[in-house]
């Protein structure tokens, strides 16, 4: 079949990290979904700015991909100010964590993501610098060391994380605003769907847009990666435009169901109750039957599941539930 060069041209335009960026909203108001945490951030924001002050510290928390960072971008813009960005693990001493805070500006926002795995003696750095804007670090070798103080300008930090609750106390007081993304809808995640097909200049039908967002386990990032994929089988295998045969096609190809789970979900399940009776059985345990990280499975995996009510959390460990077997097709014995 003659394929749209214009579309394919398009295409080739971006690498998969700069679609990322390209689709990625820039204003509260262009960003779908989270209505009460939009809401609210437009509330603080605006009111900060009347006051001429630095925006309250801010933590975000929830399962990956429900669109953290993008809010860290749009808060950093609707204040009007730069943003700088680092992760937690990758602040591994004082000198790191100093050597960013004193590149900040006044009013700047610090984003950083996986803060839960930030060192726990950063963590004690970084409370006077959060509430007092100033930096008392230890200079020296044992026996000739002194202790310095930088002055720091007003700054926001944005804390974004998987694990709140791995978060000490002492740190999670300091943030004067804490939100929990949640899940998004069907209809948000169509919404979406639809977006980056519009921001991509893709023709995608209303049912397509639909059945990718079904699909997409309530989260933003895996619909735009679906959307990726089965955009590249539109392109291959069709005219460019995406339907509902291609879509339907290229999901089963990439081993995604009508719920969203793949083959890592159901491998999990399956290990559950074909090697573990059903359960209850500890994480490292099926974490050692299927050959993912204890952190994955808790991080990216357990929240759909538990959501979807497939699995069970208990004190002894994690249990099957009645719809697991019925998903799986597997008779409970």
């Amino acid at each position: 079949m003659e394929k749209d060069e214009s579309v394919i041209t398009n295409y080739d335009l971006f690498s998969d990290n700069e679609l990322d960026n390209t689709i990625r909203p820039e204003t509260i108001d262009e960003y779908i979904g989270q209505n009460d945490v939009k809401e609210n951030i437009k509330v603080f924001v605006k009111a900060a700015k009347m006051r001429n002050e630095p925006l309250d510290h801010v933590l975000l928390y929830g399962p990956p991909g429900l669109g953290k960072t993008t809010l860290a971008f749009i808060i950093a813009h609707e204040l009007g100010t730069h943003i700088k960005t680092a992760s937690g693990p990758s602040i591994e001493k004082s000198g790191d964590l100093a050597a960013i805070l004193s590149s900040l500006e006044p009013g700047d926002v610090l984003f950083i993501d996986e803060i839960h795995r930030m060192p726990r003696y950063i963590e004690e750095i970084l409370y006077p610098a959060m509430e007092d804007f100033s930096l008392d670090i230890i200079v020296g070798s044992e026996g000739n060391s002194r202790n310095i103080k930088i002055d720091l300008p007003p700054f926001t930090l944005v804390g974004a994380t998987t694990r709140a609750g791995d978060l000490s106390a002492p740190l999670r007081d300091r943030f004067g605003i804490i939100d929990k993304l949640e899940y998004y809808t069907v209809d948000e995640l169509t919404q979406i769907v639809k977006r980056t097909a519009r921001v991509l200049n893709v023709a995608i039908d209303d049912d397509a847009a639909v059945e990718l967002a079904k699909r997409s386990r309530g989260t933003p990032r895996i619909a735009n990666r679906l959307f990726k994929r089965v955009r590249d089988f539109a392109m291959v295998d069709g005219n460019g435009t995406i339907n509902i045969d291609v879509t339907e096609r290229a999901l089963a190809r990439l081993k995604v169901d009508k719920m969203g789970l793949d083959s890592t979900d159901r491998e999990l399940l399956s290990a559950i109750i074909n090697k573990f009776n059903g359960g209850p059985v500890g994480i490292e345990a099926i974490s050692s039957s299927i050959g993912e990280e204890v952190t994955t499975i808790e991080d990216v995996y357990e929240p759909f599941l538990l959501q979807q009510g497939l699995l069970k959390r208990t004190a002894r460990g994690r249990v099957a539930t009645d719809k697991a077997y019925k998903v799986l097709g597997i008779e409970r014995k």
